[in-house]
């Protein structure tokens, strides 16, 4: 691995003046796949039982002195034609996943392999089509002129919608001593997203009940079954591995439930169905790829990075929440309001969001295949992969890069305020950049603007009605497991 010095030197230049850049020696892609077959059953159970995705990687880098080597990535065999790929865990080689120009994404949204079409009506929807695909452009529009269309709705359902979450807490907290703060989190989540998808209506008045978030759990949990291990001490792991990592989990266990889901968005999204027919979208169609784009993207990234915020900020403890009060109260009172202008004069808040996301990315994993020969660089050497080669990504480590984030294994609340504002693009939640936007011609998470702003709306409404408040957690299938000890009212 480089030096300090060298290291230091190269993410200087990279600041400073973008087209800089050292010239680098070629070398190998280090690493192998083992035997056929056996070596990527070897390398799946040590990621899901031996020790776990983040050590998994973890070792490979070190184990190779490289951020830049081969392995075989789960699920392999048989949910996965192809396990092996070359994994990239710095935040210098890491962008190359969302090149389009050198990386294709069809078929690829999870992991290596994609899930049942079943699951999404029989439709390869937007999330699994490819940039070059005509549909891609028409659909990834479609959700970006819905969201600009929208945009002055955010606020007002974030702030009808959140009351409940607080009352929840607080009537738990006295009744119990402690509040599970995960479903209550769910729960607002998926109120937010119907109401702002589906007029307003109250995903409790349809078809779904109080359900929602339960049926997209499950639908979501038999899609990401390859990539998950329950932890059972009582069920031996081959056993485990045998049922979820080695063929599909079948589409008819959630069926039922699934068709209530969608029948609850479809009755709900006259607006945006009559604009996909203008589109010369089918009106199912394009009401699965929004179910999608609600249920799995955007309810999905929240369900993770919700209790994920409050961990990270609960953990900080008063010195921060003093902090916090006072940025927002001032900013609210100025402005008359929570409005998006008050909430842009709070950078504090804007950087414990960004720090979030770097710490504990919702999706952790990108997956692309090599469109040509590409040369990729980390900090230390550049390396041929060859086209139509896999590429995959593990972000935690890359968003964690100590040579680009000081301390990056810690959470730094004021690491992206002023200056530290510059350090964004190396901030890749979304699939791409912080600095960039999503576009009908990349393959950024749509709704990243939404997310982030769902984010600072969270932490505002917490502050404005709480001085601080304790938090305890643990680990969850996804995300982390927190539960609220305390919750100090405001008294000011």
């Amino acid at each position: 691995m480089a030096n300090t010095k060298d290291s230091h030197h190269i993410i200087t230049m990279d600041k400073t003046k973008e087209s800089s850049t050292p010239i680098l020696p070629m070398k190998e892609i280090p690493g192998d796949y083992g035997l056929p077959f056996i070596g990527a059953i070897q390398d799946r159970y040590d990621f899901h039982y031996n020790q776990g995705a983040d050590e998994f990687f973890r070792s490979r880098m070190k184990k190779y002195d490289s951020t830049i080597y081969r392995t075989n990535v789960p699920p392999g065999p048989f949910n996965a034609r192809n396990s092996k790929a070359v994994v990239l865990v710095d935040a210098v080689s890491y962008p190359i996943l969302f090149d389009d120009s050198q990386v294709d994404k069809e078929n690829y949204f999870e992991g290596t392999f994609m899930s049942s079409p079943s699951f999404n009506g029989g439709y390869k929807v937007c999330g699994f089509l490819g940039t070059t695909d005509p549909k891609h452009t028409t659909l990834k529009g479609l959700f970006l002129s819905t969201l600009t269309r929208l945009h002055d709705k955010f606020i007002p359902i974030f702030t009808s919608s959140v009351t409940q979450v607080f009352t929840s807490l607080e009537k738990e907290l006295s009744k119990n001593g402690t509040s599970y703060f995960n479903p209550i989190s769910d729960n607002l989540s998926f109120e937010i997203l119907f109401r702002l998808f589906c007029e307003g209506k109250n995903p409790v008045d349809t078809s779904v009940g109080t359900n929602g978030p339960k049926i997209v759990n499950k639908w979501v949990f038999l899609q990401l079954a390859p990539l998950i291990s329950l932890g059972l001490k009582f069920v031996p792991n081959f056993l485990e591995d045998l049922v979820l990592h080695t063929f599909p989990l079948p589409y008819f266990l959630v069926k039922g439930d699934h068709q209530k889901l969608y029948n609850a968005f479809y009755n709900s999204m006259k607006d945006i169905l009559d604009e996909a027919e203008k589109l010369g979208l089918k009106r199912d169609e394009a009401c699965h790829n929004f179910v999608f784009l609600a249920g799995f993207n955007s309810y999905g990234g929240l369900k993770v990075f919700y209790p994920s915020l409050i961990k990270w900020i609960g953990t900080s403890g008063p010195s921060l929440h003093t902090r916090l009060v006072k940025e927002i109260r001032t900013a609210v009172k100025e402005a008359g309001g929570v409005t998006l202008s008050a909430i842009d004069k709070m950078p504090l808040v804007k950087s414990v969001v960004y720090e979030t996301l770097r710490m504990d990315p919702p999706v952790p994993f990108q997956t692309v295949k090599a469109r040509k020969n590409i040369i990729v660089s980390n900090h230390e050497a550049s390396f041929l992969i060859k086209k139509d080669e896999l590429i995959f990504g593990y972000q935690p480590l890359a968003t964690k890069d100590s040579k680009v984030f000081k301390n990056g294994e810690e959470f730094n609340p004021d690491r992206f305020v002023g200056y530290g504002e510059k350090l964004l693009k190396y901030v890749y939640w979304s699939n791409g950049k912080e600095i960039d936007d999503p576009t009908v011609n990349n393959k950024q998470c749509p709704g990243k603007d939404l997310i982030v702003l769902m984010g600072r709306l969270l932490v505002v409404e917490l502050f404005m009605r709480y001085d601080t408040f304790e938090i305890e957690f643990g680990k969850l299938l996804l995300g982390s497991k927190v539960t609220f000890k305390s919750l100090t009212k405001a008294t000011s």
